[in-house]
This record gives structure tokens, sequence and C-alpha cells, in this order.
């Protein structure tokens, strides 16, 4: 089995509901996608795997698309040849660092492996516990009353898990916070503050929420800082842009933090979001499995390594196939119910549509 083909794509994904905004009047409109095409030679048939990654701007984690697209002729070139099963090793021999350019290429990879042995990515994984993971939705930072709006629509879609975007002043997000609570009783509320403020911040904003119930998201920058605020709030805490490789997940389990969200593009692809999920698990964490950003390609990935987390242990996930005004492909179930269930079929079983991602922006073959 070997890769003969491997051919890059970039699609725009605009943000339906427009700007998504994030703490320090960080914000983006979209998100600028690298979709992956790996042609593999299997017993002379050709089977195609599909790989996407997308970060949130230059503002979010340390990635940036113009990265990715500058790394993809350098690791689609070192793939031609090489075998599926050991492009995450290819890759990381190629270029040190920047695992989100790697991403795509190694979900690809294992799309040509699943669709190879004809099983859904899922049963690589571990197997599905269940028939899919509970949705979460953000509510962005705004005024108090539209938050409130927001989280009502967002219930009456079936959505029972809401994540309100903090990390500002921590007055005015507190009075957002008490306006979704108010709003929606019973939502499962995150606080979500994407290491937007001090320890000082965050001590304000848990003495003007004692009275509500919600779970305490990457309140500060670093996990030093988490880890000091966490006498604090009395309160569960998970951690999730502090959560870079497997050190972090087992550093933050000894530091009494209750659990990680693990990002696919951040830690580098599929094959090392499985690791950190796996100690996350054996180490009593709770765990959500995401990634920052895509589309349908993306989202089934997300579905795939969720629905294989033991439900014991699994948080929530995200629909980014529903926060975009565009589709690279189709064969993901519905989320009614606020449930993301993996797509039917082997391999990440989504059926990709060519025409929507336009001309290819660099191939290479043997």
């Amino acid at each position: 089995m070997k890769i003969e083909r491997v051919t890059c794509f970039r699609q725009w994904q605009p943000f339906v509901d427009g700007p998504y905004v994030l703490s320090a009047g960080r914000s983006d409109d979209g998100f600028d996608s690298l979709v992956v095409r790996l042609e593999a030679n299997v017993d002379g048939r050709v089977v195609v795997g599909w790989g996407e990654m997308a970060p949130l701007g230059t503002m979010y984690d340390p990635a940036f698309a113009a990265g990715a697209f500058a790394a993809a002729p350098l690791l689609a070139d070192a793939l031609v040849g090489t075998a599926p099963a050991s492009v995450a090793r290819t890759v990381a021999r190629t270029l040190k660092g920047h695992p989100y350019a790697k991403s795509a290429f190694d979900m690809a990879a294992w799309d040509v492996l699943g669709r190879a042995a004809g099983l859904p990515l899922h049963d690589l994984l571990g197997g599905a516990d269940g028939e899919g993971t509970t949705l979460y939705r953000s509510i962005g930072r705004a005024d108090a009353q539209v938050m409130a709006e927001r989280a009502l629509a967002h219930r009456a879609q079936g959505y029972r898990r809401l994540q309100v975007k903090v990390g500002g002043d921590p007055d005015a997000d507190a009075q957002g916070l008490k306006a979704v609570a108010a709003a929606v009783p019973d939502a499962e509320l995150y606080c979500d503050a994407n290491g937007g403020w001090s320890t000082a911040d965050a001590r304000r904003f848990l003495a003007s929420t004692t009275d509500l119930r919600y779970t305490l998201e990457q309140p500060c920058p670093t996990a030093r800082e988490c880890v000091l605020l966490r006498p604090h709030a009395q309160r569960p805490m998970v951690l999730d842009e502090s959560i870079e490789g497997l050190a972090d997940v087992v550093d933050a389990s000894l530091a009494g933090i209750d659990g990680v969200t693990i990002k696919i593009a951040r830690v580098g692809g599929v094959t090392a979001a499985r690791l950190l999920r796996d100690t996350a698990v054996v180490l009593g964490l709770s765990v959500t499995v995401e990634d920052t950003g895509g589309a349908d390609i993306d989202t089934a990935a997300m579905a795939h390594l969720s629905v294989s987390t033991p439900a014991a242990r699994r948080a929530h996930t995200v629909d980014f196939h529903h926060w975009v005004s565009v589709s690279n492909g189709a064969g993901l179930p519905s989320t009614e119910g606020g449930v993301l269930r993996p797509p039917i079929g082997a391999g990440l079983g989504i059926d990709v549509d060519v025409a929507a991602l336009g001309t290819p922006v660099y191939e290479a073959s043997a």
C-alpha cells in the first residue's frame, strides 16, 4: 500500500452567524481551510482518503492558514511513495514543529486506512461507545440580552449544552452568564475565557457567580496560572489552549484539573489526538475531542474520535459544519436532538464534493 498522489485544496468557509468573537477583542469571519486528498494503491486498486484543517484566524492558536499552505508542498512531496500507515512519522521527520500544518495529511491517511479495510474510522480508534456525542453551541461575548436570545435560539434547536464566551471585563461577563442562565435554566453551561483573564480578573468573575452552576474553561493564558487559580474555583475546571501535547495532559491530571479539550489540528492530527485522548481517559479526566475549525470533512473526524471515546469520560463536541455557510462533503447524519453521530461508511464516511473545493493549490505524484 503506497501513496501515489497528494492533492491540496484551499476553501474559504464564512461563518453563518457573522464574526466569531473571543476574549480580548479577537474575532474572525470564517475558516481558511486546507483540504488534502491522498490517493493510494492498495493491491492494484485506488483508495482515496481526505483530511481537513483550519486554524481560527491568526489570533487563537500558534497556527495560521498561510503557514499550513507554505508547508503543504514540502509535506506532499515527502509522502509520495510512502505507506499511509507511516504518514505521522514521515511528516514529523520532514518538518519540525508546526503540528497544525501536518494534521490534514494525517487525517487523510486514517481515511485511506479505514476505506481500505472497509471499516468506519471509529472502529480503528477503539469502537463506538454509544450512537453519538452530545453537542454544545457557543455564545459569543455580546450584550447580555443578545446573549440570552442566542441561548434561547440554540436551546430551541436541541442544544442542551452552551458554551458562554467570557474573558473580558469580569463584571460584564458575569452579567452575560446570568442572563443566559436565566433564559435557559435547564442547559448545562460552560464558561470559556479562551485564556483571556489574569488570575485577578478570574477571581472577580468567580466571586460574582457563586450562585450559578457551570464549568470553567481555560480561564487564564497559561497552565501555570490556571493551576494557581484552581483552589479558588469551587467548580469543575477544564483546559483547552494549554493542551498541546501528552505532557500537558499528564500535568493537568496531577494539578487537579477535571478535564481537557483535545483539538486535532493543535496536536498534529488524528494519531496524536488518539494518544492524548486515551491517556486522558486512563488518568480519569473528562475528554472533549474537537478541532480549531473546518467543515464536513473535519467534523466527521471529530465525530469518529468522539464516539470512540468511552462514554463515561466523554464530555461533548461541536458541529463545525453547521457553523459555516459552505460545505465540502455529504454523509454526516442529522444532529437532531443536539447529538453528533458519525457518518455511516468506511473511513471518515464522507462523500467529498470536489467541485466545492475549486482548483488545487498543489499536487505531487509519482
